[in-house]
């Protein structure tokens, strides 16, 4: 790419930063993203999981699950004509039993009351309640998803408009609904679990899908907001709780969005890492990369998350010590890891219905009971692997079978809770026994995979982070708790996506909302830098 001045630079080529990107290309702006892998999407991608071994078996290497990507965002960047498609998991979330059996929950309201019926029949009417009083719940916060959050700093009229825009949003809510909302917000899923169930597979299967990537186990307080995080909708018909298979894998996603960029005139430069932002006089003036080349620009937009950009793109003198120590303070430490595998026939898990089809046998969780969940994560935190691992499995190729060659099946596997630094060792050392502690764990499950794997790649946290690029593997660019949301997100006083350096902005995870496939950060971020710019 010639030598030019740009409107904006974009570093890092996930999917918020394509984004943004797009959002501010369309705005007007000559905009140029810089990616320091060889491939766009960050942690949305399809690769191979074994080219030697297993060459054309093709997986989401580490987001794997589509679920709140915002639907404005499909339609504007037009992500269905460059050929994103999502087909809807159903079941939405299965857990296999140590028993031998394996519940599922179902989106069909009859399905679910039947499935109820024979592993909680004492819980299906409150189940039921609980379900609607959640969708409510998350209905409030919602429109909150695509905006700035609330600016505690502002001051006189602009106070007074905030305070307005926050009102608003509640004036419906009766008394009964607040006091449920602070209750999901701050308290434990165990705790409420334990107060309103009986059936302990029915309390596996909604642990299976509400605490992912998180610190805590699930008697830590704050740990039952999961419950109202993925009631928020998403897809392209902007479903409460969707949940969906990407045919070609979580990169389709990315590729689609870049696409969409190149044609509305955006710049993609891979195998461009940067080395740094450069200030002049507090603001923002390009970047530098590793080769030592600058790209000169009017505004900096970081995907990177928050530690990285402000501890490591940015020399000392360009912020304060205060907002320093903040930003040192937020907590990262991924607690997760994937192990993707190459199988040479299909997992047969203990239980699965036989009436299941392909699709619906695509799912299965590993889940522990609520103390065993507990007592993992206490390990975790340890520095120690833990004794028993939590795996949460999909296997795409049932739903997407171009994802494998002819005989072959792919199986992506979430792991939680992992330590990022041991007490004893090393990752490098410890990587092979996590592969063989997950296979074994399947096995316990499904017993003709130990013998069916034809290759594997296994990510700890520390490998999340080296191959990403992101802060201690932290898949969420920080943890997702009450004191690092919100207003607060990434520090407070600065949940604008603007930064202390002027022209500097963030458009990351790290930033409100916070994780997952959803694209509103980058949205949010494009949206508020195009209104400063006016």
């Amino acid at each position: 790419m010639p030598a030019a001045r740009f409107d904006a630079i974009i570093i890092g080529a996930g999917h918020n930063g394509l984004t943004a990107a797009a959002y501010l290309a369309r705005g007007g702006l000559k905009t140029v993203i810089v990616e320091r892998r060889d491939v766009v999407g960050g942690c949305a991608v399809t690769e191979e999981i074994d080219p030697v071994n297993a060459p054309g078996c093709r997986v989401s290497t580490a987001s794997y699950i589509a679920s709140m990507l915002r639907p404005e965002v499909i339609r504007d960047l037009r992500l269905a004509s460059y050929g994103l498609r999502m087909v809807a998991c159903s079941p939405g979330v299965q857990t296999a039993l140590p028993d031998g059996r394996v519940i599922a929950w179902w989106s069909e309201r009859q399905r679910m009351s039947e499935e109820l019926q024979r592993f909680a029949p004492q819980d299906v009417e409150r189940f039921f309640a609980i379900d609607e009083e959640l969708q409510r719940l998350a209905s409030y916060l919602q429109p909150f998803f695509l905006e700035a959050p609330p600016d505690p700093e502002a001051a006189g009229f602009r106070k007074f408009i905030e305070f307005v825009n926050v009102a608003r949003r509640f004036r419906r809510m009766r008394g009964r609904d607040a006091a449920a909302l602070v209750r999901f917000l701050t308290g434990s899923l165990g705790d409420f679990l334990d107060q309103e169930f009986r059936s302990d597979a029915l309390k596996r299967l909604i642990l299976s899908n509400s605490l992912y990537g998180k610190h805590g186990g699930p008697y830590q307080p704050g740990t039952a907001m999961g419950l109202l995080f993925h009631l928020l909708s998403g897809g392209a018909e902007e479903r409460q709780g969707f949940a969906g298979h990407v045919i070609g894998g979580m990169g389709a996603i990315t590729e689609a969005m870049a696409q969409s960029c190149r044609d509305s005139g955006v710049g993609i430069r891979t195998g461009a890492e940067v080395r740094s932002v450069n200030v002049h006089k507090g603001v923002a003036t390009g970047v530098t990369l590793a080769d030592g080349s600058s790209i000169d620009s009017n505004i900096v937009v970081s995907n990177a998350d928050p530690k990285r950009t402000f501890l490591g793109l940015l020399a000392p003198g360009d912020l304060d010590a205060d907002f320093l120590r903040q930003v040192e303070g937020i907590k990262m430490a991924g607690p997760c890891g994937k192990v993707n595998l190459v199988l040479s026939e299909e997992p047969r898990v203990n239980g699965m219905p036989a009436s299941h089809s392909a699709a619906e046998r695509s799912l299965f969780t590993l889940a522990p009971s609520l103390q065993q969940a507990e007592d993992i994560y206490n390990q975790a935190m340890r520095g120690v692997v833990p004794d028993e691992l939590w795996v949460d499995c999909v296997l795409a190729s049932n739903v997407d079978p171009d994802l494998a060659t002819e005989g072959k099946h792919v199986l992506t596997c979430f792991v939680q809770y992992l330590p990022y630094a041991l007490r004893d060792g090393s990752w490098d050392s410890e990587r092979d026994r996590i592969g063989d502690k997950v296979i074994e764990t399947i096995g316990r499950y499904a017993p003709n995979v130990p013998r069916s794997v034809v290759a594997r790649k296994v990510f700890t946290p520390f490998d999340l982070e080296r191959t990403f690029g992101i802060t201690e593997g932290n898949i969420f660019h920080g943890d997702i708790n009450m004191g690092q949301l919100f207003f607060m997100r990434p520090v407070p006083g600065w949940a604008q996506y603007r930064t202390p350096v002027a022209n500097l902005y963030l458009c990351g995870a790290g930033t409100h909302p916070g994780g997952g496939v959803t694209a509103a950060p980058g949205y949010n971020a494009a949206h508020r830098i195009l209104r400063d710019r006016k």
